[in-house]
């Protein structure tokens, strides 16, 4: 009982109190160290070794706002509906920091994204992309402006006993993309869209 209260009291529910939690807000803190701006629901992993350091915010009948990303639990898998990489790969299950990638090599059965107790998201092997230019060359030779979309993603959620965030939705840019237009037929370089083999609407190829 008395652990029970003390992880109630850490968060501001409180322990047989009136100030409840009564929703969780989950956002991207820091992306490779640096605050995001334009938030639209998904931040984007990027890099090999590239980071994401979530913030969990409660939110109290009383009205108050706590940070609680530390006492939340977070879950993190792949989304159902979108989970191919631009490759066509299935993406893999994501695992616990330390025990990121699994086996420690190739095959792997678990990678791609590792996650912490603290709410910070790893890229981790194998690396991929997930963002797809499908903007179609008009002009043999002339790379169009792309027009990127993500065909496989993460998705994070917090939890606080009853409570559970919204998602957030996290694609990956931790390798360099596919250089050619999807419907093209492959080494077809008249369809060659994307010759730098950029991952995603702000990355380069890594």
């Amino acid at each position: 009982m008395a652990l029970a209260c003390a992880l109630l009291a850490l968060a501001s529910v409180g322990c047989g109190g009136s100030n409840n939690l009564q929703s969780i807000t989950l956002s991207a803190a820091l992306v490779n160290g640096t605050a995001p701006t334009g938030q639209s629901g998904f931040t984007t992993l990027q890099g090999n070794g590239g980071t994401i350091q979530l913030l969990a915010t409660g939110t109290y009948n009383s009205s108050k706002t706590k940070d609680i990303t530390s006492v939340v639990t977070y879950k993190v898998e792949v989304d159902p509906v979108n989970n191919v990489d631009a490759f066509g790969n299935t993406l893999l299950p994501p695992c616990a920091v330390g025990t990121c990638p699994s086996p420690a090599t190739p095959p792997y059965t678990n990678g791609t994204v590792s996650y912490s107790s603290t709410g910070l998201i790893t890229a981790v092997e194998p690396a991929t992309c997930t963002w797809i230019d499908i903007a179609p060359v008009t002009t043999v030779g002339t790379a169009p402006t792309p027009a990127w979309y993500y065909s496989g993603d993460y998705v994070v959620t917090a939890s606080f006993g009853t409570v559970t965030s919204q998602p957030i939705y996290i694609p990956i840019a931790s390798s360099a993309g596919p250089q050619y237009y999807p419907l093209s037929e492959e080494g077809n370089h008249d369809y060659l869209n994307n010759p730098s083999g950029a991952c995603g609407p702000s990355t380069s190829s890594n």
